[in-house]
């Protein structure tokens, strides 16, 4: 089930996470892109041509709104990237892939 909002283009789902309507991309994932390439809304649209510009500046006027929470999840989530590079970085394992030429 998910829950209309007053922006036309996202729905929240049960967790109440905000999505691009009738797709599987989160708005936080559209953010991220933004912050991470520094992708205009013409860009993102360019790498995702199934999301409407409408959608995606819908999105982004739901982050404006919602700064602190979705900033929020993106430190969550850069946590939990931190801890899995953490597990899977370990000088052993670099060694032996470069051993075997592979880094």
């Amino acid at each position: 089930m998910t829950v209309a909002t007053k922006y036309e283009h996202i729905t929240l789902n049960d967790a109440g996470v905000p999505f691009i309507k009738n797709t599987t991309v989160k708005v936080v994932e559209l953010v991220i892109e933004m912050k991470a390439y520094g992708w205009s809304p013409e860009e993102i649209h360019l790498n995702h041509p199934h999301l409407s510009l409408g959608a995606i500046h819908s999105a982004f006027a739901y982050y404006w709104d919602h700064r602190s929470e979705l900033d929020r999840n993106i430190k969550e989530r850069e946590a939990v990237i931190g801890l899995i590079r953490g597990e899977f970085e370990s000088p052993e394992l670099k060694e032996k892939l470069e051993a075997k030429g592979l880094l």
